[in-house]
């Protein structure tokens, strides 16, 4: 059957968003379902200080702390900067030092002149840090073990300034839930993904590790202070590069952390991520920003070919051939990140996905004013 002009093009530019997604699958994403994962060292390298920035935290400092107080490691000090909270966190954390004397609190006051944001708490932290290399973590994150330092200790190579390590979310009833891993999948999936291929451009608060020298070396967080996320990803996207930047991924090495349980709390946290993603580098945008697009295209034109009877089954072929190669990749890399229930799910949150990311795409133009807590 001989296609129109129109069903010709449509059918092209479907193939050829096809080909674009196989590029990011295939010689992107599968290195990290490949990437060896390195054994816990038995023993540390030199000492080390955990940064946690709270903001009412109480209860999950309460709940999450001795976790991270008794790590097996032979010399660290955890600090801890209490931000301004009023839910009884300080009473918590001088509990907590009474009983360990490697805690360290940092305290700033709602009388003192500060820059809005988590940024202010992050940069106290690491002044008060009595070692060089600094691993990151929050209040409301468990370590999956006691051997979480021994993980994302400082390299042996003496290049290597930043480790960005890997947390999942908890599993919690609900769709909801489901997206909120299935997201942080796939954001894990490139950003570790990248760093392999040597184009490191992000890393996430919740488990990463850097030197103090390297921070005050490149000012801080001087360059974005104005943006109220950014901590994490924007740093490391200022600072990472081939030669200076390993991932973790050990299953010991990761970091756990509570999920949003409501779908306004999840939207306003992805609108500070969004933000922040402005000010990357414009490679790094160029790339991120291609698979969103071409993504929503490959449904769009496969959407169209639907009404047309001549490519109806050829674009039938073409998505299937899609989901079956990418179910190949991804389920394997679900397991390996710990979220091996969502691995029967991944079509249908694959396409959940995308819907989400379109519509806080959409928001996130609209609704300017962020805030940290």
């Amino acid at each position: 059957m001989e296609l129109t002009l129109l069903e010709s093009c449509l059918l092209g530019s479907l193939i050829f968003c096809f080909l674009i997604q196989l590029y990011f699958s295939l010689f992107v994403h599968l290195k990290l379902a490949f990437f060896p994962v390195e054994p816990i060292p038995e023993t540390a390298t030199a000492p080390l200080s955990v940064i946690i920035c709270a903001r009412n935290e109480a209860d999950n400092l309460r709940e999450y702390l001795p976790a991270v107080m008794n790590q097996n490691y032979p010399d660290f000090e955890v600090v801890v900067v209490n931000d301004r909270s009023w839910d009884g966190t300080r009473q918590v954390l001088e509990e907590f030092a009474k009983a360990y004397k490697h805690l360290k609190i940092v305290t700033i006051t709602e009388g003192e002149k500060f820059i809005a944001g988590k940024k202010f708490a992050v940069t106290m932290g690491i002044k008060a840090a009595s070692n060089d290399w600094l691993v990151f973590t929050d209040a409301d994150c468990v370590p999956a073990s006691a051997n979480w330092l021994l993980g994302m200790q400082q390299s042996e190579i003496p290049k290597t300034e930043i480790v960005l390590g890997y947390s999942p979310y908890l599993k919690k009833r609900g769709v909801l839930n489901a997206l909120i891993r299935f997201e942080t999948f796939f954001t894990a999936v490139n950003y570790l993904s990248y760093a392999i291929k040597g184009m490191p451009y992000m890393g996430v608060g919740r488990n990463m590790a850097y030197k103090k020298t390297l921070f005050f070396k490149n000012k801080g967080f001087a360059a974005h202070m104005h943006i109220p996320s950014g901590d994490d990803d924007l740093f490391v996207n200022a600072n990472a590069h081939v030669h200076n930047t390993e991932i973790r991924i050990n299953k010991e090495s990761q970091v756990w952390s509570e999920p949003n349980t409501s779908f306004g709390a999840y939207l306003r946290q992805k609108k500070r991520h969004f933000g922040a993603g402005k000010l990357y580098k414009g490679k790094h945008k160029f790339i991120l920003s291609s698979q969103i697009i071409f993504q929503f295209l490959f449904y769009a034109f496969f959407a169209a070919l639907l009404f047309f009877k001549a490519t109806l089954y050829l674009a039938l072929g073409i998505f299937l051939l899609s989901i079956i190669i990418r179910c190949f990749i991804y389920p394997r890399i679900l397991k390996r990140l710990n979220y091996s229930d969502l691995r029967w799910w991944f079509p249908i949150l694959d396409i959940l996905l995308f819907i989400f990311l379109v519509f806080n795409g959409i928001l996130s133009i609209f609704v300017k004013k962020v805030k940290w807590k």
